[in-house]
């Protein structure tokens, strides 16, 4: 899984910080980043419900799985 955050859609409501704050954070600007684009499986849930619960829709998940 991958995930993103949409710069022009993120306003610093936090949701996804609380949600899952090993992958998601606050930048000192005050709008949320991700720390890793390559979510590790046991985190799936909580990204999920990052997503879920974020009022601008600014978190796009990615769940295509690449086999090399």
């Amino acid at each position: 899984m991958n995930v993103t955050v949409d710069d022009d859609l993120c306003r610093g409501h936090g949701v996804c910080a609380s949600a899952c704050p090993s992958v998601f954070v606050i930048a000192d600007g005050g709008y949320a980043e991700t720390t890793t684009n390559d979510v590790p499986s046991d985190l799936h849930p909580s990204v999920r419900d990052a997503a879920d619960g974020c009022p601008e829709h600014a978190i796009h998940i990615n769940e295509e799985h690449h086999v090399h």
